[in-house]
């Protein structure tokens, strides 16, 4: 008998490792996503991002370590909360020879939906493939082909959403309904969301995650991850009305590095435990230069990701 509270639905990582051969993939990863959550899932290419996302999904058995829903194990054999798990892979395998209307209620079909017609309407409406239901797939566009892709995942009503790349391919405009389509899902289910793409993390996601080489480097909400909690530095533009001696600058107590962007505009790193402005001030004034601009840059979430996996 599943242990399934549907309103209350949380993912349990817990000390997942997966080896190919001698290569360890994923080395110990360990997380919790609970339900209404929004998970943007980050990492370099080998990072082991989709090992770790067909693992929660049962498609691929772990090496070691459990992901439990609820309470109840996901395994490759556990065909009953398999069932619980929408996957989007990233490759978004269709049958191209397929109608989408008549794909969607053979996916229908596979979920032994009673239904099945009808919950495949719904689908359309909802993932907007309205004025393509009687196109072959093959015929479709790429950002169409990712909207039926969204549609199958979709057609049981999963309480979990696993979702690798699902925006590869799209249009500014597709992408943006795409976007606006995950976050009205996530109201009510728990969403796991894989993307190169750092402004759409920003855009939809809550929480993010990061994995570099196998290992869990950052859990947190962007705002924690922008903060000094993970990246220990600061940032800070300065420019001055005509160029300053830059050996003198180096100089200065917990600098790191210093980027030219012009012969008077600096882009320049410390310690975190280190605010420099000040010291930039009185340097400024102690070579009678003016100040044109001093202010801290907040850290982007790019240069948080580079920083945690370069």
């Amino acid at each position: 008998m599943l242990n399934l509270n549907l309103g209350k639905m949380t993912i349990k990582i817990d000390q997942i490792s997966k080896f190919y051969g001698s290569q360890k993939a994923l080395d110990r990863v360990s997380f919790e996503i609970g339900t209404g959550e929004l998970v943007g899932f980050l990492g370099p290419n080998g990072a082991g991002k989709s090992t770790l996302m067909k693992i929660i999904t049962g498609y691929l058995s772990s090496d070691g370590g459990t992901v439990t829903i609820n309470g109840e194990t996901v395994e490759t054999k556990n065909v009953a909360i398999r069932s619980q798990i929408g996957y989007l892979p990233e490759n978004n395998p269709l049958y191209t020879d397929l109608y989408v209307r008549e794909y969607l209620e053979i996916v229908a079909g596979f979920y032994k939906l009673q239904n099945k017609k009808e919950q495949a309407v719904k689908m359309i409406e909802l993932t907007g493939l309205k004025t393509e239901q009687h196109k072959k797939i093959g015929a479709l566009s790429k950002g169409y082909r990712q909207r039926v892709g969204l549609a199958q995942s979709l057609i049981h009503d999963p309480a979990v959403l696993i979702l690798d790349e699902p925006t590869t391919g799209l249009d500014p405009n597709q992408l943006e309904e795409i976007r606006q389509l995950i976050r009205t899902i996530s109201a009510n289910k728990t969403v796991m969301l894989s993307t190169h793409i750092m402004q759409e993390v920003e855009a939809i996601c809550s929480r993010v995650i990061i994995i570099n080489k196998g290992i869990l480097v950052a859990d947190g909400s962007i705002e924690q991850l922008k903060g000094d909690q993970f990246v220990q530095k600061q940032t800070v533009f300065v420019e001055f009305d005509k160029s300053p001696d830059l050996d003198a600058i180096r100089k200065l107590k917990g600098l790191r590095t210093i980027e030219s962007i012009n012969s008077t505009t600096f882009i320049i790193e410390s310690n975190s435990d280190v605010d420099l402005r000040p010291a930039l001030f009185h340097f400024a004034v102690n070579n009678q230069l003016v100040l044109f601009s001093l202010k801290e840059q907040q850290q982007s979430l790019e240069n948080v990701f580079q920083d945690l996996t370069k």
